[in-house]
């Protein structure tokens, strides 16, 4: 899964071990890069609870699978210990003779086949064998010791089959331990690889891309700022230019208007007009007919 794919590809591991190491080189400091990382991080933290939960339930069965064994082994042992003397007792109530050879003649097809079949725990495979006997196939040595010993050959016949099932069970075990303990050092190695190595340098890379992103960001901000306050200092020296223009121009205002009072102030001659030259208030021309 794509959880696993920086451990199973050696190539995705190196280049992560590149860009997080010291000396390496280190991605893209963007909001794309820090997205992927940290999508990455988290697949990696799943990933690793889901392992962890895997080995402890693996390393449980273990430890019922290694009780098992112990106990298996021991009942084994008595077992073949009890068809060994019950095939000595076999021959001695044969009058001393092995009755190997006559088995092994009388013998044609198999009365107990091994099947296997197959167990999940954790989501690993763990093959199993069973043990399946069919009785009809012993007719031909059901027959073995009618003359004499006949129910001691089957009794040892009934331990030899016990030792069996017990030796199938025990082999079973043994495979299921055998398989329990490669993938629990698989799941071991991939934990500790997600914990120690992996999860370690993602976080490396993301705290890098953050304060990377956030020295650009301190960066943005103070030329921002420097941009703002240049624009304040032009927009002040523009003002203040404009004031010195109005002031100068208000200066030759004012100096235009003194001269014009200046001019205003000087005495006027007066013209001194007689009485005798005053216009008669009685119209010299004569009105026109007016016709009512």
């Amino acid at each position: 899964s794509s959880i696993f794919a920086p451990l199973h590809c050696p190539f995705r591991a190196a280049s992560i071990c590149a860009m997080s190491s010291a000396g390496g080189q280190r991605p893209a400091a963007n909001r794309m890069t820090l997205a992927a990382f940290k999508s990455r991080l988290l697949g990696a933290k799943k990933g690793h609870s889901l392992l962890k939960k895997k080995r402890d339930a693996l390393k449980t069965r273990f430890q019922a699978l290694l009780k098992d064994i112990v106990d298996t082994k021991l009942q084994v042992g008595q077992g073949l210990k009890d068809a060994s003397f019950s095939l000595a007792k076999a021959n001695w109530a044969n009058s001393g003779d092995d009755i190997t050879a006559n088995v092994v003649e009388r013998a044609k097809r198999p009365s107990c086949l091994c099947k296997i079949t197959a167990d999940n725990v954790a989501g690993v495979t763990i093959p199993q064998f069973k043990l399946n006997h069919d009785p009809t196939k012993d007719a031909s040595i059901a027959t073995l010791g009618v003359a004499q010993g006949g129910a001691v050959i089957g009794a040892c016949r009934t331990e030899y089959l016990k030792a069996i099932r017990m030796l199938v069970r025990l082999a079973s075990l043994q495979t299921a331990f055998k398989t329990l303990d490669e993938e629990i050092k698989m799941t071991s190695r991939r934990v500790n690889a997600l914990e120690y190595v992996l999860i370690p340098r993602v976080e490396d890379t993301v705290a890098y891309i953050v304060q990377e992103l956030d020295e650009m960001a301190r960066e943005e901000f103070f030329r921002v700022k420097k941009v703002v306050e240049k624009k304040k200092q032009k927009i002040a020296a523009e003002k203040l230019k404009m004031d010195q223009e109005e002031a100068a121009e208000l200066a030759m205002a004012n100096l235009a208007v003194g001269d014009n009072g200046a001019a205003a102030k000087q005495p006027k001659k007066k013209n001194k007009e007689s009485a005798f030259d005053a216009p008669s208030a009685i119209q010299t021309k004569k009105d026109d007919d007016i016709v009512f």
